[in-house]
């Protein structure tokens, strides 16, 4: 289980997001100008209103929400802080240890934010936004320290079209940063330009969401002034994309996917790319470290995204349940618990068990119960690898089993057990796979379960 910060590290961080948030504001919006509403197909959108010696210009503010109707009320109010920040970045990165990006891709990811990528909804994807989610949610993550060569955005090309305003070319962008950036044209059309790259290897992706078929037709962003390439999945990535700070200079103020969308992406794209790939384990090690602090910080949200993505299809349920094959099993079932789903869900999941010459039964006495082990086969990145499975028939499931009045001691339920071996495995594989998770690589056959569990394991005499 990830360790979380102190909460005065947690609280530095809500005020470093809060602090870049009112300064992008402010910056993105001189003073001279006026916000003004337009209603687009029922809803509010906010555009800022220049003077200009050819009459008015407007630039894109964002949608309707408290958070921005509070901001344009404060417009221009607070000072900016920015030694301040320079400070809570620091502090964060130090004492707390949280990841910040290799210098250069904070530079470039700085570079557009100022240039309005994030304020025209664009969304910071791949392993620079994960990073962010450690100081999101106030835990150190596996991996959150990854070097990567790679800045990706991705943007809803309709979004692209309605927002009505556009940043400067992006080629423009990046060599004010490195020189040696140059476009890098489609294989396919050589007119169209996805990916810019430099001479240190540093690459930037844009991305738009295809719902069709798979394709490499790229597509127009016209706020980006750019072209990008059109994947499947990413429209489930980045709706409803969540405020963060990447941990370089003052902390750059960016919109990254909500993390339990991110978390059950990767699932689904891992099963996408070859097994034992790099990019396939780091997909399944950044949504297993997601998973395991969802459950625990933001079960309902994580609940409510696996929900979404389970009901878009039977290609989904199978790339989800494939993917969750491959997570390890603590994490696996506290997942399942999470979502309320059981284990017959994932791909392959199984409860065996060994020849009667080899069984082994015990008493427990922490669980009050008869334990035997059970056996599944999971394939994994690595190979094929068996779990063993805690099974347990608790004493007094075992007693109304036999109807028995008077209690029975450690060695005559062992016996009782053993006399109907089967059918407890039988049981316990029913409950296993088939009834909520109750705990984590284990099943446990308690005396309240005994009556359903009986209706479909009839008593051999």
């Amino acid at each position: 289980m990830a360790a979380d910060l102190p909460l005065a590290l947690q609280t530095l961080y809500a005020e470093l997001v809060d602090r870049a948030a009112s300064d992008a504001f402010d910056e993105a919006f001189p003073e001279d100008g006026t916000f003004v509403p337009k209603t687009v197909r029922g809803r509010r959108y906010w555009y800022f209103q220049l003077p200009t010696e050819k009459g008015r210009s407007q630039r894109y503010v964002g949608p309707e929400t408290p958070d921005l109707l509070d901001r344009i009320k404060h417009h221009k109010q607070e000072r900016k802080h920015r030694r301040d920040r320079q400070i809570l970045v620091s502090t964060l990165v130090r004492s707390g240890q949280l990841p910040a990006p290799q210098p250069e891709i904070g530079e470039i990811v700085a570079a557009l934010a100022r240039a309005g990528v994030f304020r025209l909804r664009g969304v910071l994807v791949g392993t620079t936004a994960y990073q962010t989610y450690a100081a999101m949610f106030g835990t150190r993550l596996p991996l959150a320290a990854l070097r990567t060569d790679d800045v990706d955005i991705a943007q809803f090309k309709d979004v692209s079209l309605a927002v009505e305003d556009a940043t400067p070319p992006i080629l423009e962008i990046l060599r004010k940063v490195d020189p040696s950036f140059r476009s890098v044209s489609e294989q396919t059309d050589n007119r169209r330009t996805t990916k810019y790259r430099a001479k240190n290897g540093i690459r930037v992706d844009f991305l738009s969401p295809n719902r069709g078929p798979d394709t490499d037709d790229a597509v127009s962003l016209p706020a980006f002034t750019t072209d990008a390439a059109q994947l499947r999945f990413l429209d489930f990535l980045i709706r409803e994309p969540e405020p963060a700070v990447i941990l370089h200079g003052m902390g750059v103020y960016v919109a990254v996917p909500a993390p339990h969308r991110y978390a059950i992406h990767k699932l689904i794209v891992a099963r996408r790319r070859r097994l034992g790939a790099a990019k396939s384990d780091k997909d399944i090690q950044q949504a297993t470290s997601l998973l395991d602090v969802l459950a625990r910080k933001r079960p309902r949200e994580l609940r409510t995204a696996w929900e979404e993505a389970y009901g878009r299809g039977p290609k989904w349920r199978r790339l989800l349940g494939e993917g969750l094959r491959l997570v390890p099993v603590e994490v696996r079932d506290r997942t399942l618990k999470t979502i309320g789903k059981t284990r017959s869900i994932v791909a392959g999941v199984e409860l065996t068990f060994s020849t009667p010459g080899t069984k082994v039964v015990s008493f427990d006495p922490a669980w009050d119960a008869v334990t035997f082990v059970g056996r599944n086969g999971i394939e994994r990145v690595s190979g094929n690898a068996v779990e063993h499975v805690r099974c347990g028939v608790q004493r007094e499931a075992i007693e109304d089993d036999f109807e028995e009045e008077e209690g029975l001691d450690d060695i005559q339920c062992v016996a009782r057990v053993r006399k109907l071996r089967a059918d407890f495995e039988q049981m316990a594989r029913l409950k296993y796979l088939e009834w909520p998770v109750e705990e984590p690589g284990s099943v446990l056959i308690k005396a309240e379960d005994l009556e359903a569990l009986r209706r479909l394991v009839p008593k051999k005499k």
